[in-house]
């Protein structure tokens, strides 16, 4: 520090220098430099027309105080919850910008900018301080201002990549020792666990993860340790991605020197010590982190971020409750279209399915007035909620509406239902399965794999599958179809396939084998099902194979599955009939492992099972 000594001055000397009516901006994140903040505002009495500018400010913000409100008014690109009440009362502004955009500003002149305070660690030998927790727009705000103002904190940690930056960037240093702000996440609910869950079922191995600020988005990190070779490039890390480190889920050590690629870090003490002087993190700023084509460039990119309410079109709102503005565009729109253009990539919206308490769903029929859009219907691809995932990208205005009733909250359904056929995004034939969307039972989810390898997913059949079962349907050999409705079919309307997707999971119950398509999406390969007769307490079992995959165990292994349903459930038993030819179907009935009886009329086999 004695090399740079004329550079070093008071906090109270230092904001000296700002004058009335100039734009002030601040670090951000954690790495707000309170010193600084604190005795600008002392010196309010001498100055006026303060414009305050930052991203996500963590502190007390005592620039929003009423006293000193005709001094300094707040221009923020994030709401945090220390300026949301300021900025909704009108007394503060919001400009919504996607991230990637704000360097921008700040290079071309439409915000130029005043003075820069920003919290920094002290010097090293070659004089290189470090922006630690908070590089992200930072460094284009340093290099764009008229006055660089850094308070120098012996406690910010060294972070490396990007984050370095030489003295002579830097006016005026102030020496302010302070511990950096910490957040400490609290609790998951179980909804939000489950949209954890959801979540990782989604993420390859080998993918490259960016996870958003939020708790439902961050929820995904502890059920990613079972993964192997993931890679991070995201805007912020928390203390969750140490676990994924410890237990090696994380590569921090690619042999074409990838790092993990952060812009800043919100957390505890422990993370702040982990990144500390670490050359497995690299930290970039926004230019860097938020280019999408840089984010698209990752392989199997995985962007995962918060929004706070979606259509039944697919349209995303995340910065507003209506005409509140509430937080922020941020990152999610950049790293929507970076994974969403790389190879193998995915951008997954997460939000809860309901807020106050269970009395409004997040999934509405169209967006509340004065709600902004952030990511189109055209940019949509998947939603998750604590009841499933809704995959939108390509699908027509019918499934998307489909899909997103099925992963709303039960209590909302039937509601949304009549709004979407009030809206006519459903067709009025839909009023027949009114109250009869459900998600199955995620113990109803099984793998078989087959003497070739291959592997068939068993799941629940749900209505966006709409489309694939008519696929199998019409697939099916003259043969099957005879054998499986007892006559010569041709075509099949809703009113045939409705059975098979909307079901209660109770008193009926359908499973679906799935393999993946040869690109996206998948082909089903197995309809397996049960409709409860509630006077004898036992349901009817039927059962469909594509003809090209029959003789590999399917029905055997799916009636598995509906027995352990069925019993679940309280049933009795099962009922089936099938024509004497096929053996096939009678060895599964007759194999099953229960006490079966039968009997033949009118020249049909006639089952009963009993549990």
């Amino acid at each position: 520090m004695e090399n740079w000594a004329e550079k070093i001055t008071t906090p109270k000397e230092a904001v000296k220098r700002v004058r009335s009516c100039q734009r002030v901006f601040l670090g951000s994140g954690c790495g707000v430099p309170n010193a600084l903040v604190e005795a600008l505002v002392k010196r309010a009495n001498k100055l006026a027309d303060i414009e305050i500018i930052h991203i996500l400010a963590i502190g007390s913000a005592s620039y929003t105080n009423e006293k000193v409100r005709d001094t300094f008014s707040v221009n923020s690109f994030f709401i945090a919850d220390n300026v949301r009440q300021v900025i909704q009362q009108g007394m503060g502004d919001y400009s919504p910008i996607y991230l990637s955009d704000i360097p921008e500003l700040f290079s071309s002149g439409q915000m130029p900018l005043d003075v820069a305070m920003v919290q920094v660690s002290p010097p090293d030998s070659k004089g290189m301080v470090s922006l630690g927790v908070s590089v992200n727009v930072n460094t284009s705000a340093i290099n764009n201002a008229d006055l660089v103002i850094a308070q120098v904190n012996p406690l910010m940690p060294r972070t490396l990549g990007g984050a370095l930056l030489h003295v002579d960037c830097i006016d005026i240093m102030v020496v302010a020792e302070e511990p950096i702000a910490e957040l400490v996440q609290h609790p998951a609910s179980k909804a939000i666990k489950r949209i954890g869950s959801q979540v990782a079922s989604l993420v390859e191995s080998g993918s490259t993860i960016e996870v958003g600020i939020g708790q439902a988005s961050q929820a995904v990190w502890p059920y990613l340790k079972h993964k192997t070779g993931l890679k991070i490039h995201t805007e912020m890390i928390s203390d969750a991605i140490l676990p994924l480190i410890e237990s090696g889920a994380i590569n921090t050590s690619d042999t074409n020197g990838k790092k993990i690629v952060s812009s800043f870090a919100i957390g505890t003490k422990r993370l702040y010590d982990a990144i500390d002087n670490n050359p497995a993190f690299s930290f970039e700023s926004t230019e860097f982190v938020n280019n999408p084509v840089r984010i698209s460039a990752n392989h199997k990119m995985i962007a995962i971020n918060t929004a706070l309410e979606v259509d039944l079109t697919g349209q995303v709102c995340a910065d507003s409750l209506g005409d509140s503005f509430y937080s922020g565009l941020g990152g999610l729109v950049d790293f929507n279209i970076g994974a969403t253009h790389s190879d193998g990539g995915k951008s997954i919206i997460v939000l809860p399915s309901t807020a106050k308490d269970g009395t409004i769903s997040r999934i509405t029929c169209k967006l509340s007035s004065g709600s902004g859009v952030a990511i189109t219907r055209g940019g949509i691809h998947y939603v998750v909620t604590e009841f499933g995932v809704a995959y939108l990208h390509g699908k027509s205005i019918q499934e998307r509406a489909v899909a997103l009733i099925s992963v709303a909250h039960p209590d909302f359904r039937r509601q949304l239902m009549k709004a979407a056929i009030k809206a006519r995004y459903l067709r009025q034939e839909m009023t027949q399965v009114e109250g009869m969307v459900f998600v199955g039972p995620q113990a109803l989810k099984a793998t078989k794999e087959l003497a070739d390898k291959k592997k068939i997913t068993f799941r629940p059949s749900h209505p966006s599958d709409k489309r694939a079962i008519k696929e199998m349907l019409y697939s099916l050999s003259n043969d099957s179809i005879y054998k499986r409705f007892i006559s010569h079919v041709e075509q099949f309307p809703f009113q045939r396939i409705k059975n098979f997707l909307y079901v209660d999971h109770r008193g009926d119950e359908v499973v679906v084998g799935v393999v993946p398509k040869k690109k996206k999406g998948e082909k089903i390969v197995c309809v397996a099902g049960y409709y409860l007769d509630p006077k004898t307490n036992r349901a009817e079992i039927a059962f469909m194979v594509r003809d090209d995959w029959q003789g590999n165990g399917l029905a055997r292994f799916s009636l598995q599955l509906l027995i352990t349903a069925a019993i679940r459930n309280g049933l009795r038993g099962f009922t089936a009939e099938t024509l004497p030819s096929n053996t096939s179907m009678r060895q599964v009935f007759e194999k099953s492992g229960l006490k079966v009886s039968s009997h033949m009329e009118d020249g049909m086999i006639y089952y009963q099972m009993d549990f």
